[in-house]
């Protein structure tokens, strides 16, 4: 495995990916009983954007760093910012949180994380950074393998971020295995799963897959920052919500036209949000 998230941290896909994630995880904590949060390909916890791989790419100054000094964010976008805010007190951005750092500084105190990066080096970073956190495992080990480890889970709420780098032509087709292999063993888990636009052309039949993969219901939330058939790389990038928390859908679809025009490369971007199974 040879991807390495530092080199993206805090571009367009994170600002989309992460502030979604943190509002599902709020929603679903409006109810007092416990939940776990699994992570798929964690990464590490923290990125320095002025480190050597981030400043080589400098892809965060057109995500994050978009957003960063704005004062007119709607509600769900300005309590992303103010997760990032957390790791950066002094005003200036310097450090981006990864997915396991965003969740587990929403962890209560019945609430645990588990954690998953096939990459040793990085795993062995996270399991130091969450050293003596007794909520939060750490497992060197293929994310894809978590449902058949982990699931049902003994809190019976559940939320997955299946998050692969897409290094290998079979990980859409994988995405869509776990996807069911984990509503198989636990059909109330929520899954957010993220995937990079690059050409729709690419992306149909796996629209399709999940579409018929007989799970209870499935949100489409895509982001592009330029026409998705350029061929220049990223277009976009979107989340396939299963077992959404209502009312995620009426709030992303005042955020999302905001989003958009605000973090577009190119003319011609835009967003799209629609039901491929059930309606709420």
């Amino acid at each position: 495995m040879n991807y390495r998230h530092s080199f993206h941290a805090g571009n367009h896909a994170d600002v989309l990916k992460h502030a979604v994630l943190l509002r599902v995880l709020n929603l679903m904590q409006r109810k007092t009983t416990p939940l776990c949060y699994l992570d798929s390909h964690a990464g590490t916890a923290l990125y320095d954007l002025q480190g050597d791989d981030a400043s080589r790419t400098g892809e965060y100054l057109d995500g994050i760093g978009r957003l960063w000094e704005r004062d007119d964010l709607p509600e769900l976008l300005a309590d992303y910012r103010a997760a990032v805010a957390r790791q950066n007190p002094d005003g200036a951005l310097r450090f981006y949180p990864g997915s396991p750092q965003l969740a587990a500084d929403l962890l209560r105190e019945q609430d645990r994380m588990i954690l998953s990066e096939l990459h040793l080096e990085d795993a062995a970073t996270l399991r130091e950074h969450f050293a003596g956190h007794p909520a939060v495992a750490v497992h060197h080990r293929d994310g894809y393998e978590l449902p058949k480890a982990f699931l049902p889970v003994a809190e019976k709420r559940a939320l997955w971020l299946l998050d692969p780098p897409f290094e290998k032509s079979d990980d859409l087709q994988r995405c869509v295995d776990g996807v069911q292999q984990a509503i198989g063993r636990m059909r109330q888990t929520v899954i957010a799963l993220w995937y990079p636009i690059k050409d729709e052309r690419l992306l149909r039949d796996f629209y399709r897959r999940i579409a018929e993969a007989e799970v209870p219901k499935v949100l489409r939330v895509e982001l592009h920052v330029r026409p998705i058939d350029t061929g220049l790389g990223l277009n976009g990038s979107g989340l396939m919500l299963i077992n959404p928390p209502w009312p995620l859908w009426e709030e992303l679809e005042a955020v999302l036209p905001w989003l958009a025009s605000q973090l577009a490369h190119a003319p011609g971007g835009g967003w799209r949000m629609d039901w491929l199974v059930g309606e709420p």
